[in-house]
């Protein structure tokens, strides 16, 4: 029986509603929809947790934020745990990390004065690391400079604009294009070497896992795509209120704009992002979906080479994202807060033609990040580790509907920051109540802060999430049935790896030992 391969990829910042094949009418992404065609797609997918650290170790763990604790980017993770790497490897897999995990290791391994706590950049344990992609861009840099490119710095100076390019009449300063060709971009460059890496050894079965960069910031493209989409056919952001009502609403929402500065998402940028126009805002847009394409057709390429090496029936890809983007929706930016454009992401699952699936099928029940590692274990006919919160999703790819299935998600948001404590001082709260946790099902978003006042949203009614009814007098049995939800699932889902096991006359009896 011939072996599954596997390539689990993500698109940095990739949110839910940026895919044609599931109703985005303006992108571009003919590759991605192909998948959608070959595969399952699951349109209620969410990542349980942001930014892009935290997120990662999540799907790579199985495992609630609540568990892990590894919940922003630079904190270290318990190095008892396991993960997918370790897993995979131990069936017999060599996986192989093409761009990053943004793991930080455990300092009570190594010391609290290793070099390693000079990043948050490191590799999760267990990876081979094929190419990595780290933030200073080292790697890609050296390579752009035989192409003999002026390199103006390490880190994000490269995606500063070519000072040399002239602005056409009547275009906006952002849509100034990359100094790079679109054959020298970071995902070009990242999706060839995975290639080269299938092509330098095309029999033995694979485990890749591909992290593109795009479309995560600097909001900069190539000049063959910064022109493909017109920031007129954006679709406008979601505004309520005014910036000022909408700073009353919730100290979080004051403080989320207070944080956000410009140069976080393009390379011209001054001050909040929080004040920028709407033709900034449209231009942004459709930069941001100028580089989803981009990331679309370098998946293609890699498809392809599957393809050519017969290699693509029999491979299992997963696609999705690390987590959403606010895009100016509530005059938001990045991946933040508890609003659905930060949580709610893609998921695409291709199976391989053995395993007699009925492809292009859409699944509308609720599934989370933490699902990944359990159903890619669970398509492998490898063990699913107790630590696992998440539950393989193989039933839905068999069309099968799993009993007692999930009816909610859930997230978490931690915006404590241990280097300045901005948060804490202008909140006057403590850093371990600079957190949330989000209910979400179908007809209502609780949002549960530690030290501040709930949310409540109708989604049903309010899908945009504009009116807070957690003061309501008609909505306090909504308020305190999800307290009691939330309350519950925090409870069923309390870290417990050994507490079904227990030692017996027989000896230690329960669930498998991994």
């Amino acid at each position: 029986m011939t072996k599954t391969n596997v390539l689990f990829v993500t698109l940095d910042q990739w949110r839910a509603d940026h895919l044609a094949a599931t109703g985005n009418a303006t992108v571009k992404t003919p590759n991605l929809d192909a998948l959608v065609g070959d595969g399952v797609t699951f349109l209620n997918h969410y990542t349980c947790i942001a930014p892009c650290g935290p997120s990662r170790t999540t799907f790579l763990t199985g495992m609630y934020p609540s568990n892990h604790r590894s919940i922003r980017n630079g904190t270290p993770l318990n190095h008892s745990l396991t993960n997918i790497a370790l897993e995979v490897r131990n069936g017999g897999y060599d996986p192989t990390l093409w761009g990053y995990t943004d793991t930080t290791p455990d300092p009570r391994l190594l010391g609290e004065d290793h070099e390693a706590f000079l990043t948050y950049e490191g590799v999760m344990p267990g990876f081979t690391v094929g190419q990595q992609l780290p933030a200073n861009n080292i790697p890609w840099l050296e390579y752009l400079a035989t192409k003999g490119y002026d390199i103006p710095g390490p880190g994000y100076a490269i995606y500063h604009p070519d000072p040399d390019y002239k602005l056409p009449p009547g275009r906006h300063p952002l849509s100034a294009p990359s100094r790079f060709k679109a054959e020298d971009s970071e995902t070009h460059w990242l999706a060839d070497r995975l290639i080269d890496g299938l092509k330098s050894d095309p029999d033995t079965p694979f485990f890749h896992h591909l992290s593109f960069l795009r479309p995560h910031p600097p909001f900069i493209s190539p000049p063959e795509y910064h022109d493909m989409y017109d920031p007129v056919d954006m679709v406008k952001p979601v505004k309520a209120a005014t910036r000022d009502e909408m700073r009353s609403l919730h100290p979080a929402i004051a403080l989320m704009y207070e944080a956000i500065p410009q140069d976080a998402f393009f390379m011209e940028g001054e001050g909040r992002a929080v004040d920028l126009d709407d033709a900034a805002v449209a231009q942004i847009r459709a930069t941001y979906q100028a580089l989803i394409t981009e990331a679309d057709h370098n998946l293609g390429r890699i498809i392809t080479t599957l393809k050519e090496q017969g290699r693509y029936d029999e491979t299992m890809i997963v696609v999705t994202s690390d987590h959403g983007e606010q895009l100016g929706d509530h005059y938001l930016w990045g991946k933040i807060g508890f609003y659905d454009e930060s949580f709610h992401i893609p998921l695409i699952i291709k199976p391989p033609k053995s395993w007699d699936v009925a492809t292009g099928r859409q699944v509308s029940e609720f599934t989370e990040s933490v699902d990944l590692m359990p159903t890619i274990l669970d398509g492998l006919d490898l063990p699913i580790p107790r630590q696992c919160d998440g539950h393989s999703l193989m039933p839905f790819m068999r069309g099968e509907m799993p009993e007692n299935w999930r009816k909610a998600v859930h997230w978490l948001y931690d915006f404590r920051d241990p280097v300045t404590g901005m948060p804490e001082k202008l909140l006057n709260i403590s850093s371990a109540e600079c957190n949330l946790l989000v209910h979400r099902d179908a007809e209502f978003k609780y949002v549960h802060f530690a030290a501040l006042p709930p949310l409540l949203f109708d989604m049903k009614n309010d899908p945009d999430e504009t009116r807070n009814l957690a003061e309501d007098p008609d909505y306090q049995g909504i308020v305190l049935n999800c307290v009691q939800e939330l309350l519950s699932w925090r409870m069923r889902y309390e870290y417990g790896e050994l507490v079904n096991l227990s030692a017996s006359d027989d000896g230690l009896v329960g669930h498998r030992l991994y």
